[in-house]
């Protein structure tokens, strides 16, 4: 009986990697959003509000409300760290958004 080769781990010629992916092109380069370098990796939750805040309300580039561009940037950071987002990171981020709800307005859901 012939013994499985086993699959080679090398990336097919043709596939993406993460230097290509159209997300990542958004994160370095939005044209919506003048972020403040690391914004995301900060620890205060408010700190990030306020800074996403005055980003979407000073941009002229944006296309919608200054609120839904921000919370839009928000979410997208988060949905692109995926499974790679520590739980501890998550907390912060899910509290800056709500933080952003307090400072736009918006009731928390």
């Amino acid at each position: 009986m012939a013994q499985k080769q086993p699959k080679s781990r090398e990336p097919a010629k043709n596939s993406k990697t993460a230097t290509n992916y159209w997300s990542g092109e958004v994160t370095g380069h939005s044209n919506a959003l003048d972020l403040d370098a690391g914004v995301f990796t900060w620890d205060d939750p408010v700190k990030i509000a306020r800074s996403l805040k005055r980003s979407a309300e000073a941009s002229e580039r944006r296309k919608a409300d200054p609120f839904r561009s921000a919370m839009s940037m928000l979410t997208f950071y988060v949905n692109r760290a995926g499974k790679d987002l520590s739980q501890e990171r998550r907390k912060v981020l899910e509290q800056a958004k709500d933080e952003l709800r307090k400072a736009f307005g918006r009731t928390p859901h």
